[in-house]
């Protein structure tokens, strides 16, 4: 008997040391600070959100403007963000490269909504105000791009006003105060059920694909601080996997309801705008090359047309996570 319990306890510590010598060591739960934005990016996490699994510990904030986190994610209060992709380019110049971008998380998903019938394209336009959210974001450099492109130029021929997030974008235009806006989903189907005055001008994703510029509308990414990225590897591993279940989970028509309730739950958005607005998001989950190649072509057109849209330089390869 004393044989048998000896050659248990040595195959005990040789099963030990083959896994400590076969790899790294297993890395502890952590918790991980992470930033969303009300919107598309908040959505896709939906599941992570409502029904974490694994060893980590999630600690969200969500944020009505990228204006809210961003001196956070510059002090480093933040391990993960969900930001526009400009923003995250502008922030990789800010930190001198301190942040990284480990997946885009939503593609277009701007739209023009007006009360009334009189803009169908960018060029009409001309003369109007238009109200636009998130100045310094996306959406600015965005419409700019496109109005220049139409041979609009938007100082002059058209006046522009900003609000500081989309739901003050979307109340001006569910109370009759503004008639013309840039809005994204899921604001856009939650306004077109307020106020049946409203109709979708155009796409603005459809106008920026006409232009043929060989880049993707790519409107939001999965930012990560390079340090948390270098000390955390397995945590961050752990959570992009977690990220891209729950975007295929809300993007699923079977799992759409439990995702839209989840919505309501956090105060994103009421579950039966969610459920139609859903499928309308974009929402995505693309890393690695694929990342790479899109984000690389995006940012290159936003700096071409303006260097501030991206922090006034486009960033080099270190500003992509494993996109090797």
């Amino acid at each position: 008997m004393k044989k048998f319990w000896a050659m248990i306890l040595v195959l005990a510590v040789a099963l030990g040391c083959l896994a400590a010598c076969s790899g790294q060591p297993a890395e502890e739960s952590t918790t991980i600070r992470i930033a969303a934005l009300k919107g598309p990016t908040a959505l896709g996490l939906l599941e992570v959100m409502g029904d974490p699994q694994g060893p980590d510990t999630y600690d969200f904030t969500l944020a009505g403007s990228p204006d809210e986190v961003v001196g956070q994610i510059v002090q480093g209060a933040f391990d993960i963000a969900t930001v526009p992709t400009n923003l995250a380019a502008t922030l990789y110049n800010k930190t001198e490269g301190k942040v990284q971008i480990a997946a885009l998380n939503t593609l277009g998903v701007l739209y023009c909504v007006e009360t009334g019938d009189t803009v169908h394209s960018v060029a009409d336009l001309k003369g109007k105000t238009l109200y636009n959210l998130g100045k310094g974001s996306t959406p600015e450099f965005a419409i700019n791009y496109l109005l220049r492109e139409n041979g609009l130029d938007p100082e002059k021929d058209l006046t522009i006003e900003y609000a500081s997030e989309a739901g003050e974008v979307a109340s001006l235009m569910a109370g009759g105060q503004a008639q013309l806006a840039l809005l994204p989903q899921p604001f856009v189907t939650s306004l077109l059920g307020q106020n049946d005055q409203v109709r979708v001008a155009f796409s603005v994703t459809d106008e920026w694909d006409k232009l043929d510029n060989g880049s993707t509308l790519s409107m939001g990414c999965v930012l990560v601080q390079k340090a948390f990225a270098e000390a955390h590897p397995q945590a961050l591993e752990r959570f992009l996997e977690a990220y891209e279940d729950s975007v295929a989970f809300v993007n699923d028509e079977k799992t759409l309801p439990q995702a839209a309730e989840y919505s309501e739950e956090f105060d994103i958005i009421p579950a039966a705008v969610a459920q139609k607005a859903i499928p309308q998001c974009n929402i995505v989950f693309i890393d690695g090359k694929e990342m790479k190649d899109e984000t690389e072509g995006f940012l290159q057109v936003l700096y071409d047309a303006d260097p501030a849209a991206v922090g006034g330089a486009v960033p080099g390869d270190d500003f992509y996570y494993h996109a090797d």
